[in-house]
């Protein structure tokens, strides 16, 4: 490619400098018969030779265009297809921007969208998923520890903050006696809920308890707050019957909820934003392989982190 970039690159030259001749030779018309007649004779030659030239030229640059070209399109992968399954918004949303991007390497990708957040670990360990994207890790933990799976993680996307949204109560201020306020009901992402709470003065937690939290751990509750624990999916539909709600980004994207509206949001520098980064997961046996390491790679990438950025409005933020 550099070769033929240099034979374009002399042989343009060299067409600029017949053209430069054609000119000086074209200025001594003035001269005598003679020196005109040879002059005119020198035009037409430097003129049919500047003209295969350029021909030359043209054609050259059509190489290296045809070579670059192949050079872009020329697949990574030989025609490899992954299933993945994913939560609706933003995990299938975000593979779905990654597609075309995969496509031209090689990889088709067939985004299975899933509500559940059972399913598309189930649906890995046995073989009908090559991937999920849903999850973050102290999940993905322990769903192996209650199942007997080896599914890890290959690589880390984004966070989505957990938010405290209003229900049939506005003022966390104010917040009355035996109000009730709904969390999602698996073990880690009711520890989350927990910690959000303890970080608002609403409860107090026992000294030491983080991402393992429980309400046992629970050692002061000065408003006799009434903690029901609720699938997450079902926590947004579920606003109108409780006082407030603690909910997963990605359902309260779902919902029509925006983070900004929330009335209190996870703290940036907490322990929630540093463990519960979004994951892309596998079978252990597939940890190194090349086509879903891509995966990750493109999710990671600069394109994909601006669409976040212009999309969510704060409600997923890409992993750095």
């Amino acid at each position: 490619m550099k070769k033929i970039r240099e034979n374009v690159r002399s042989l343009t030259a060299a067409a600029a400098a017949l053209v430069l001749g054609t000119s000086v030779l074209t200025a001594c018309g003035g001269a005598e018969q003679a020196a005109s007649g040879q002059g005119a004779a020198a035009t037409e030659a430097v003129k049919e030779e500047a003209a295969a030239t350029e021909a030359a030229t043209e054609a050259a640059a059509t190489e290296a265009a045809a070579e670059n070209a192949g050079e872009e399109s020329t697949p990574v992968f030989d025609n490899v297809t992954l299933k993945i399954g994913a939560n609706v918004t933003p995990h299938a949303e975000l593979l779905r921007e990654a597609v075309p991007v995969l496509a031209a390497e090689g990889i088709t990708l067939e985004v299975i969208e899933i509500e559940d957040a059972i399913t598309p670990n189930t649906a890995l360990a046995d073989g009908s998923l090559d991937a999920n994207f849903f999850q973050h890790v102290p999940y993905l933990d322990n769903f192996n520890q209650e199942n007997g799976t080896d599914l890890v993680s290959i690589g880390a996307t984004h966070y989505e903050p957990f938010g405290l949204y209003a229900g049939k109560s506005d003022n966390l201020a104010e917040i009355a006696d035996g109000a009730v306020i709904g969390v999602p009901n698996n073990v880690t992402n009711e520890a989350r809920a927990l910690l959000l709470l303890e970080q608002e003065g609403i409860i107090t937690l026992t000294e030491g308890a983080d991402i393992t939290a429980t309400v046992e751990d629970i050692v002061e509750n000065p408003h006799n707050v009434d903690i029901k624990e609720i699938a997450p999916e079902q926590l947004v539909r579920s606003l109108p019957d409780l006082d407030f709600a603690i909910i997963n980004g990605n359902y309260a994207l779902e919902g029509g909820l925006k983070v900004k509206d929330a009335l209190a949001v996870e703290s940036a520098d907490g322990v929630a934003a540093q463990t519960f980064k979004n994951v892309v997961v596998v079978r252990s046996e597939d940890k190194d392989n090349a086509a879903l390491q891509e995966v990750v790679k493109v999710l990671q990438s600069q394109e994909i982190q601006d669409f976040i950025n212009n999309t969510y409005d704060g409600a997923v933020v890409p992993v750095q």
